[in-house]
């Protein structure tokens, strides 16, 4: 595959990995089990038990995970044509999927603030109407 196919399908593949690990790792519909995660991570007595449960509520980690099943599944090289191809593509896949990651959170951030401003000025507004009555 031409390099230039390389780095397309490695921006490409990034994007699910990402989202996966976002959403694990952050998402409403995985809180239970990443807060039974979290929890396990501070309480279990075993080092390795404790590093086992914090994988899954860290999206660094957690995708470095996602990213060996997507290799798996689609068997992905970047530069090379035999297991180095796969450990240079798991990395660029692994920081490339970050990267995104840390774009959503901060477009999130900026979201979640706009909200929050426009929804203390409504009630700030619902407050002024009343009082006006």
């Amino acid at each position: 595959m031409p390099l230039s196919a390389q780095v397309v399908t490695l921006l490409l593949l990034a994007l699910p990995v990402a989202c996966i690990a976002w959403t694990v790792t952050h998402e409403e519909v995985f809180r239970e089990p990443r807060e039974f995660c979290i929890n396990k991570s501070k309480t279990c007595k075993r080092l390795f038990q404790r590093k086992f449960y914090y994988l899954f509520t860290c999206e660094y980690c957690f995708s470095h995970y996602v990213t060996i099943f997507f290799l798996f599944i689609t068997r992905y090289h970047l530069l090379f044509d035999d297991w180095r191809g796969y450990l240079v593509g798991g990395f660029a896949l692994v920081w490339i999927a970050n990267v995104y990651m840390s774009i959503f959170g901060f477009i999130r951030v900026g979201m979640k603030k706009e909200k929050m401003e426009a929804d203390q000025e409504e009630q700030r507004l619902k407050t002024a109407k009343k009082e006006q009555l």
